[in-house]
């Protein structure tokens, strides 16, 4: 469903409030958020650059020699945090020719900073590369060789060409857009030019494969693992009921002690429920007792008194 003028209208007050309670709370916040939106806006128009290029073979559905360029770009997402899957986009494979010699490149990227954490260390680096081979096969149906080597060349072919494959292949991961569900996010007003995390495909390590220091390069899947323990905040929930007790709104209060700006929220809401997560300190999920607009929702953020005021409307 298309977003209505009213709707997108509503949207941009609420942005625009939220701004303005960054600026009267946070003065130096807001000041930092307007001068990171102008810096990162200008990163996200380049285009993505490469970092290092990997040479194997394809196996199956035709033998041949393969090479992956492995890109940075800023578009891409970091991972959320050490127990989220790291995003990355894979290019479509092109066939290219030389003389007698016929062989498959395929792009991939990743965020700068997975591949610059992985060029200081060889063991990330090592599992980098396998995950990205294992990654290849999985959305392609290829099957490649175990082994490979790094090349001298940072990429083979031209980089517009791999500029023209990885852009075009991020536009289509943005038209998802339409198909996932419509939510509001304090974090947009923080990341408003980055594409949503989850719009990208999603790199796991297998937990025989992961190192104890592998940092932020890894997920370990398994659920006995030790994870970022995210406390639940104080709350309280209220139904606000005109005079004839009819429901109007819900309201909820959120205590946050230690947080001193809306910058460091992230909120999520739908219709039927909320997800607040807080610079990896607080998490809040709540299944919410009645259907509320999320359109007209607006939240503010107390600084006094590390406090998140959520108004939501109901349908």
């Amino acid at each position: 469903m298309k977003t209505s003028s009213k709707g997108l209208l509503t949207q941009l007050t609420q942005f625009w409030t939220l701004l303005d309670d960054l600026a009267e709370n946070d003065p130096e916040g807001y000041k930092n958020f307007i001068e990171q939106e102008l810096n990162e806006g200008k990163q996200l128009c380049a285009g993505p650059e490469p970092q290092f290029c990997v040479q194997t073979r394809m196996l199956k559905p035709k033998e041949k020699m393969l090479f992956i360029n492995l890109c940075q770009w800023k578009r891409i997402p970091a991972p959320k945090s050490l127990t989220h899957p790291v995003p990355l986009i894979v290019g479509r494979p092109e066939d290219i020719s030389e003389t007698s010699d016929t062989y498959t490149v395929i792009d991939v990227a990743y965020n700068p900073d997975i591949l610059q954490t992985a060029e200081k260390d060889q063991v990330k680096k090592d599992q980098l590369v396998k995950m990205t081979m294992k990654c290849i096969e999985e959305q392609l149906q290829f099957t490649l060789s175990h082994t490979y080597h790094i090349t001298k060349f940072r990429i083979k072919g031209s980089i517009q060409r791999t500029k023209q494959n990885l852009m075009g292949i991020q536009a289509e991961c943005t038209d998802l857009k339409e198909r996932m569900r419509k939510e509001h996010s304090l974090g947009q007003i923080r990341s408003s030019t980055v594409s949503n995390p989850d719009q990208f495909p999603q790199l796991l390590l297998p937990k025989d494969q992961v190192s104890g220091k592998a940092g932020r390069l890894i997920e370990e899947i398994s659920s006995t693992e030790i994870q970022v323990e995210m406390k639940t905040p104080v709350y309280e929930l209220k139904i606000v009921k005109d005079q004839n007790e009819k429901p109007l709104k819900i309201e909820l209060k959120v205590e946050l002690p230690g947080i001193n700006s809306v910058s460091l929220c992230d909120l999520s809401v739908s219709e039927d429920d909320l997800l607040i997560e807080v610079s990896e300190k607080y998490r809040l999920h709540l299944n919410l007792p009645e259907s509320v607009n999320i359109e007209m929702t607006t939240a503010k953020f107390i600084k006094e008194k590390s406090t998140l005021m959520i108004m939501m409307p109901l349908v």
